[in-house]
């Protein structure tokens, strides 16, 4: 009966808890003022100097890759949908629109999911040009849907396959793998399993770990475990995680500022977040570890598209492709601490980390990015568990 009771309340803290011990982590003053996410929004810094967007980090070598003054010239007026926030990658855009007398960039920032639907349900009356998603899930979406215009090669070919749509629909601009934040003064590198089924039932991590079902990326993950693996075993990881007393967080930032407070041991994010909490603390105890062939080691990107109703769809593209220039490559390294996707920029590692590069990621075999569009049935599986999504 205790051990009922126990699982309960496990549950229900991991189901409603997040907003007020998200609350808490996100006040608290051991790792200073906290950096923005993709749903937060500041006032951004005037631009600086070309190749220097953002941080303009010492010791960095000038970047690899198309610089924009090789690019063709932007000339006119561009709606542009950014389901990526203005605290992130406001900087960016104002800087390509000073670089460009002529150019009228009219940016709207909400959710990428709420984007799609209202291109969605704008039908051939919607205003957006570009579609710049924080995920490949949303771009799969809106490319199923045939909203989508063919990017041309120009453009797609800057990247790998694998980080773009095969139809042309749309393409990545930088990319984020999925880790394991923990706090080094509670475990060490060895103590992490290198397969995500294996947490619901270690018990070293009872109680210690954290996650962010309301989150886009963490809702990406599931969606990815689904695919790969089968409802039911994913259904059975999100009860095997609340059972072990998972805490819920609102965002992967504010779990990793906990994992880094000692808060909790350890939870699941993307990686640049635990790079921007050493960013401002070189010092704080925590590390990333990488599972392996699984869902819990899955490689996403942001990306954009060119939606089927623009008004001048060349301008669009060329918007799209700048930002994959040599300037914008290295403003998601160094400010936004992404992976950049062409060859030439290196991601930066703060702190104590080593960062693997792409190649020495293991992602899983057999997954399209394309199939996270499919979120609907992660959502229901997730509400039928108890999570408030």
């Amino acid at each position: 009966m205790d051990g009922d009771r126990t699982t309960t309340r496990r549950r229900y803290l991991a189901a409603v808890g997040a907003g007020g011990l998200a609350g808490l982590a996100g006040c608290n003053g051991l790792l200073g003022g906290g950096t923005p996410t993709d749903t937060q929004a500041t006032d951004t810094p005037a631009p600086s100097a070309p190749g220097q967007i953002g941080s303009g980090r010492e010791g960095r070598a000038a970047p690899g890759g198309i610089p924009m003054s090789e690019m063709p010239d932007l000339s006119g007026e561009l709606d542009v949908f950014s389901g990526r926030g203005e605290a992130l990658v406001g900087e960016l855009i104002e800087y390509i629109e000073d670089l460009y007398p002529d150019l009228t960039l009219r940016v709207r920032y909400n959710s990428s999911t709420d984007l799609v639907s209202r291109i969605l349900t704008s039908g051939d009356n919607s205003p957006a040009d570009v579609f710049y998603s924080v995920n490949a899930g949303s771009l799969g979406a809106l490319a199923e849907e045939g909203r989508t215009a063919t990017l041309p090669d120009r453009v797609t070919e800057l990247v790998r396959q694998e980080f773009r749509d095969p139809e042309g629909g749309w393409v990545g601009t930088s990319g984020r793998a999925r880790t394991i934040p923990y706090n080094t003064n509670q475990f060490s590198e060895s103590d992490i399993p290198n397969d995500i089924f294996a947490f619901p039932d270690a018990q070293a991590f009872d109680d210690a770990m954290g996650w962010t079902p309301v989150y886009g990326s963490f809702q990406a993950f599931i969606t990815a475990m689904r695919v790969l693996n089968s409802r039911s075993e994913a259904k059975s990881w999100l009860e095997g995680m609340l059972d072990s007393g998972v805490v819920g967080y609102n965002d992967e930032f504010t779990l990793s500022r906990g994992v880094a407070a000692g808060e909790i041991g350890a939870g699941f994010a993307n990686h640049y977040y635990t790079l921007r909490v050493l960013d401002g603390q070189p010092n704080a105890p925590i590390d990333i570890a990488f599972t392996e062939n699984d869902a819990g080691s899955m490689f996403n990107v942001a990306g954009g598209a060119v939606v089927d109703t623009a008004a001048d769809t060349e301008l669009a593209s060329n918007f799209v492709m700048h930002l994959l220039s040599a300037e914008a490559q290295e403003y998601f390294a160094t400010s936004t601490f992404e992976y950049p996707l062409i060859p030439g920029v290196e991601p930066v590692q703060p702190g104590s980390i080593e960062l693997p590069t792409i190649d020495e990621l293991q992602p899983p075999e057999g997954l399209d990015l394309s199939q996270l569009a499919d979120l609907g049935p992660t959502l229901e599986l997730m509400r039928e568990v108890g999570l408030n999504v």
